[in-house]
C-alpha cells in the first residue's frame, strides 16, 4: 500500500516537513510505503514546505524587519530557478524586535531585499508567499527596496495568496490584527488609495491585490506580479497530481480541523484534487485538534486522528498503514 503524506503545518508547535516525517515513520514501521510531501497554503511555512519537497538550495541574509531592524531572513533557489520567497521571514508579524510594534510604520523593505538576493543567486522567477505579515504599506517599502538595489532585472513575481480582498480594502480588514486602533486604520487606508494614484496602474477593486497589507497590490501595479491561489499553486509546484495517482491512501493535516477548513485552505484543495482525479482514494486526517463545529465535514475522512505531539502522529502512521 501507498501512502501520500500531504500535511500542512500545525502552526506554531510542528511545521509541515516535521508533521510529514512523523506520520511516515508510522507507516514505515508498519510496512507500508511512505510518500512524504509537506505543503502549504501559500502563508507561513510554505519557503519549509516548498524547499523540503523539491530540494531546493536554502540561503540566509540579513536584512531589515517591518521597523528597520537587522533580522535573519531565510528563502530558497530551486535547481530549475525558482526562487521561494516567505514574506513573514522580513515582515512578519512574528519577527524579533525589541522596540514598539507600530502597524502604520510596518513596512515591507526586508522582504524586497530578499527578493534582491534571490535574484542575485541565480532566480529566474520568484514565488512571494504572502501570509502572516506584520504589515499595511502596499509594498512601497519593498520597491524601494527593489528599485534602490537596480531592479529585478526582468524576473518575474508570482505571490501566493488566499484572500481574495481588494488593496484598498487591506487596512480595513487586515491592519486590526496587527495592532492598528480605529485611527490607525483609517490612516493606513488613506495611505493606500494615495499609493494606488502613484503607481503605474491601479490595483483599487482588484482582486487579490489586498493581500498581506497591499503588498500583493504593489507588486501587481508596479512588477507585473502573477496573483494566484495560494493552495492551488503549491499543488501544482509540488506535482501534487502525479503522487495522488500512484497512492491508495491520502493523509492530509493541520492544527485544527474546523468549519474554515473548507473555505480555500489547502486541505479543502487536497479534497477538490481527489474528487477529480481519483475519488476512490481513501482520505485520513491527521490534526492537533478538532472543534466541535466540524459537522458534515468529517465525511469527507475515512478517519479522523488527533495528534498533539510527534509520537501520537507515527501512531496515527501506524493505523493508517493497516486501513
Amino acid at each position: 500500500m501507498k501512502v501520500l503524506i500531504a500535511p500542512d503545518s500545525f502552526k506554531g508547535t510542528y511545521t509541515a516537513v516535521e508533521v510529514a516525517e512523523a506520520i511516515a515513520r508510522g507507516v514505515r514501521e508498519a510496512g507500508a510505503d511512505a510518500v512524504e510531501l509537506p505543503i502549504a497554503d501559500g502563508g507561513e511555512g510554505t519557503l519549509t514546505a516548498l524547499a523540503s519537497t523539491t530540494g531546493a538550495q536554502m540561503h540566509t541574509v540579513t536584512v531589515n524587519n517591518p521597523w528597520g531592524s537587522p533580522v535573519q531572513a531565510s528563502f530558497a533557489v530551486t535547481s530549475e530557478g525558482t526562487g521561494i520567497v516567505e514574506l513573514a521571514q522580513a515582515s512578519g508579524i512574528t519577527v524579533e524586535h525589541d522596540g514598539t510594534r507600530d502597524a502604520f510604520t510596518a513596512g515591507t523593505y526586508g522582504t524586497g531585499q530578499v527578493m534582491v538576493e534571490a535574484v542575485k543567486r541565480g532566480a529566474r522567477r520568484i514565488l512571494v508567499s504572502a501570509g502572516g505579515s506584520a504589515t499595511s504599506d502596499g509594498a512601497s517599502g519593498a520597491i524601494t527596496a527593489i528599485e534602490e538595489a537596480g531592479g529585478l532585472n526582468g524576473v518575474p513575481v508570482t505571490v501566493l495568496t488566499d484572500v481574495t480582498t481588494p488593496f484598498e480594502r487591506a487596512g480595513v480588514v487586515f491592519s486590526p490584527q496587527k495592532g492598528a486602533d480605529p485611527a490607525t486604520v483609517e490612516r493606513i487606508t488613506q495611505r493606500l488609495h494615495d499609493q494606488a494614484a502613484e503607481l503605474p496602474k491601479s490595483p483599487i477593486g482588484v482582486a487579490r491585490t489586498g493581500a498581506a497589507g497591499g503588498f500583493s497590490g504593489g507588486m501587481w501595479a508596479r512588477f507585473d506580479a502573477e496573483l494566484v491561489s495560494g493552495a492551488e499553486h503549491v499543488l501544482d509546484f509540488v506535482d501534487f497530481d502525479r503522487e495522488l495517482e500512484q497512492a491508495d491512501v491520502v493523509v492530509v493535516g493541520e492544527g485544527k480541523l474546523d468549519s474554515q477548513t473548507g473555505e480555500g485552505k489547502i486541505i479543502d484543495a487536497v479534497l477538490k484534487r481527489v474528487e477529480r482525479i481519483k475519488p476512490d482514494v481513501q482520505v485520513v486526517a491527521v490534526v492537533g485538534c478538532v472543534d466541535e463545529d466540524l459537522g458534515d465535514y468529517a465525511q469527507n475522512f475515512v478517519r479522523i486522528f488527533e495528534a498533539t505531539d510527534a509520537q501520537l502522529m507515527q501512531q496515527a502512521g501506524t493505523q493508517i498503514a493497516g486501513l
